[in-house]
């Protein structure tokens, strides 16, 4: 079946509208942890790792960030004590990022702000069934 260029359209102007909505107000509740919305998926992807870390290589593509951009993320971070960069005693030119408690506390405070935004914005506009189909939607778009 062909799709009508015009749903498709709005289609994309309709999920384009909702990102840009849930991402302002998730940058803005994010601001009062002092975390950007990357600085939020690192620490996200990082609390699931297990030790000693994730390698850089391996965290760019979940964070969609281009590696020089990761890498100043990573560095600035670093500096405000949220992550740990060491050395991967397996690959002398891979560098392992894990996550420090303080950055473990700042994901705490995180996670109910961006799971309140999300259940506003997004799941409270839906009904169960409407919610499973999403999630269901968008991981099979995400797949690569």
């Amino acid at each position: 079946m062909e799709h009508d260029e015009y749903a498709c359209a709005r289609a994309f102007a309709a999920l384009a509208a909702a990102h840009a909505r849930v991402t302002e107000d998730l940058g803005a509740a994010l601001a009062t942890c002092g975390l950007t919305i990357n600085d939020y998926e690192v620490l996200v992807r990082l609390d699931g790792a297990p030790p000693p870390g994730l390698r850089v290589r391996d965290l760019a593509p979940a964070v969609r960030l281009t590696q020089p951009s990761l890498s100043r993320l990573l560095v600035r971070l670093a500096q405000q004590e949220l992550v740990t960069r060491t050395g991967d005693p397996d690959d002398r030119r891979g560098v392992l990022v894990s996550l420090t408690p303080t950055g473990k506390a700042a994901l705490d405070r995180a996670v109910p702000l961006q799971a309140r935004i999300v259940r506003e914005l997004l799941l409270d506009k839906l009904t169960g069934e409407e919610q499973d189909l999403l999630a269901r939607a968008l991981a099979r778009i995400a797949e690569k």
